[in-house]
């Protein structure tokens, strides 16, 4: 899908509606210098809120800051495959250990982990005691 941008001179410029980046910066040029943000919020789809955040951070960082980034959170997983390996293998050497002992035990050599990380460790690995009915 293309979207084109009126000219003065009657000729259009067409922008690629698979290119973000072109996307988000026709939005602004239209709705800052041509059609008004209502109109150009309309045409591309975008909320007033998120128009003026992209404004926002155009005007900070330049168009290098309308570039989408990756998803997710920028900070380091906590259970890195050496504190894995840790937890199981305190759990094969004491298998009665509770997540909250084996948390305390690698808090102590310097791994910061909490409980909850290792309860997920102990799961996903499928280290749960087995219980005898």
């Amino acid at each position: 899908m293309k979207i084109s941008i009126k000219g003065i001179k009657s000729k259009d410029f067409l922008v690629d509606g698979q290119d973000n980046l072109a996307m988000k910066f026709a939005m602004l040029f239209e709705g800052h210098c041509t059609v008004g943000v209502k109109a150009a919020i309309q045409k591309y789809g975008y909320t007033e809120q998120r128009y003026y955040q992209l404004l926002n951070d155009y005007l900070q960082g330049g168009s290098h800051a309308l570039i989408d980034k990756k998803p997710g959170s920028n900070k380091q997983p906590v259970r890195t495959e050496n504190v894995v390996n840790q937890i199981i293998r305190l759990r094969f050497l004491d298998p009665f250990a509770s997540a909250g002992v084996i948390s305390q035990k690698l808090n102590q050599i310097g791994f910061k982990v909490s409980r909850r990380s290792v309860e997920r460790t102990i799961t996903d690995y499928g280290l749960q005691k087995k219980r005898i009915s």
